[in-house]
């Protein structure tokens, strides 16, 4: 299959609304300094957002398929998709798995029963105390009666949660003692094991974790820990980020060697800002074809194989397929076109290497579920049928499939439902019920376009229905650009970049980012000897092997 069979290129970024955030008393401000003098770059950008925002919503107005409610969803976002909500069904068919790909509804459409709180089990990271019965022991005899009591294999669990700084420290007051006739100072030596660096790595890994893994700026960090009396300067945590990426590099350049090798590869980019990316930077990043191209992209790519998963991530002036053709670079030339999964633009499109193009289901449904309140029976039709569709992926799941056997599956029962929602669009426009400029026309239109992607899960062993994995990877960077705004060099944004790979790599694969990451910065010369060693999914046993090394025999 070719992969140029991606969508309509787009002249440039359209604004998301729901990012945008200024507040009249500023726009105001601008407008008054634009009065008596020239306004800087970032205030002329803010005024251009406006501007273009105002245009978008002028077009919208002017749409057929406009309603109250697609505004309010593109101003504040949908807050489901779901079928039952889109088609306002009272009752649904509980339990099915809806094209959003939603999970967890107890089997008869009620809320699952429980009351949402971690029983002790789930505090994998809290220390433990045993404490012993205050008079019984094991074998002794019952006080009720004359039986002998035992000691069961679960005891009883109390939990106790106290707050603590993120970064905590340790003053060692050391004495000092000097002679009185000749003046030599004896100190007390440190303890042993506290090391000769004031930043252990476990605080290193916490500043990284913070600020990449939940988006808190340096500044907002600096104000937690001086407000917790351990004070953390912006400058200092830097330092550590700075040190620490060249310890990891090794690993990055190891995880994107192994994603380029994998059956399946998600990719999907957003926008994102920085300060400081010079004309040069640009072409050095795109050639001099790219020089006039003004935006700024993080691409999510996320690597599946039937083990592991490797989720990376890329900021600067290229767009998610550039990006991918980086990867892709590195795959191994005897290994045959991996399945690409992505959404319909063509700037996704791997364009210089070859790919089995899959796209997402879900973006085409939500063209549906935007103008399902003037095509309420037809919207129907179509989310039903997807509906059908992921139910029968669900069922797959659920049976383990093999991919050979779930295309079986997908071709036997989501097969005959495709081919009958394709007979249905062709109907539309041969019958002249739908007008092809109409919402629902575009809806149709933008389907048919891109039928083949859509479809290839009923060809392609192992084909997914959609992106929901790479998007959920790009929260990360949507968080941090929420929160933080803005890296402002690329130099921060690369190590933005490797971070975010470090930790949702773990997280996808099981593993305690915070965990990883202090093992990652304990052992610097081992990662960059063999960096393979020290995946996500193998880095226990390096840890192991060196534990086993360092012990004495006996």
């Amino acid at each position: 299959m070719s992969k140029k069979s991606g969508g309509k290129k787009r002249a440039g970024p359209t604004p998301d609304l729901k990012d945008l955030e200024f507040p009249a008393e500023e726009l105001k401000a601008i407008v008054d300094r634009a009065r008596s003098g020239p306004i800087t770059e970032a205030e002329a950008a803010k005024l251009q957002a406006i501007i273009s925002t105002f245009e978008l919503l002028k077009a919208e107005l002017k749409s057929k398929g406009t309603s109250i409610e697609r505004l309010k969803r593109m101003i504040f976002g949908a807050s489901t998709e779901k079928t039952r909500a889109v088609l306002g069904e009272a009752t649904a068919a509980a339990g099915e798995s809806t094209a959003a790909g939603n999970k967890g509804a107890a089997s008869n459409g009620e809320k699952r029963p429980g009351h949402g709180r971690n029983g002790a089990a789930a505090y994998t990271g809290a220390s433990k105390v045993t404490v012993a019965h205050e008079s019984l022991h094991h074998g002794d005899d019952c006080p009720g009666c004359s039986g002998k009591v035992y000691m069961m294999k679960e005891p009883g669990r109390l939990v106790r949660v106290k707050a603590v700084a993120p970064l905590q420290a340790t003053v060692y007051e050391c004495d000092k003692l000097r002679c009185n006739l000749c003046n030599e100072i004896y100190t007390a030596a440190a303890p042993s094991g506290i090391g000769t660096e004031k930043y252990d790595a476990s605080a290193s890994a916490m500043v990284e974790m913070l600020r990449y893994g939940t988006g808190l700026p340096f500044n907002r960090i600096e104000k937690l820990q001086a407000g917790l009396g351990v004070p953390l300067p912006t400058s200092t945590q830097w330092d550590l980020v700075r040190e620490d990426v060249e310890t990891v590099l090794p690993l990055h350049e190891e995880m994107i060697r192994q994603a380029a090798q994998v059956p399946l590869l998600h990719n999907d980019d957003t926008t994102m800002k920085i300060l400081k990316l010079t004309p040069e930077q640009r072409v050095a990043a795109l050639g001099e074809a790219g020089a006039d191209r003004t935006g700024v992209f993080t691409s999510g790519i996320v690597a599946v194989d039937p083990e592991h998963k490797i989720a990376l991530f890329f900021t600067g002036a290229r767009h998610a397929g550039e990006n991918l053709t980086e990867v892709l670079k590195r795959r191994a030339a005897e290994l045959p076109p991996p399945i690409q999964m992505c959404d319909g633009l063509s700037r996704n499109m791997a364009d210089d290497f070859e790919t089995l193009l899959s796209e997402c289901i879900l973006h085409a449904r939500r063209k549906y579920v935007d103008v399902a309140e003037s095509f309420p029976e037809e919207v129907g039709f179509v989310l039903e049928t997807l509906r059908a569709v992921y139910k029968t992926d669900a069922a797959a799941r659920e049976q383990q499939l093999s991919p050979k056997l779930r295309l079986q599956l997908h071709k036997k029962e989501s097969g005959p439902l495709m081919e009958a929602l394709e007979k249905w669009m062709q109907e539309q426009f041969a019958e002249r019920k739908v007008e092809p400029n109409s919402g629902l026309g575009e809806a149709i239109l933008y389907m048919q376009r891109h039928w083949e992607g859509l479809t290839a899960f009923l060809r392609i062993e192992g084909a997914p229905l959609d992106n929901n994995l790479c998007e959920r990877a790009l929260k990360k960077a949507i968080l941090h650009r929420r929160n933080s705004l803005y890296y402002k060099t690329p130099n921060g944004a690369r190590a933005g970049d490797i971070f975010m790979t470090l930790i949702y790599t773990a997280e996808l694969n099981g593993v305690s980012p915070f965990d990883y990451l202090v093992a990652l910065l304990r052992h610097p010369r081992q990662i960059a000897a063999n960096p393979l060693d020290w995946m996500p999914w193998n880095y226990r046993a390096a840890v192991a092997a060196l534990t086993r090394a360092s012990v004495p025999p006996a």
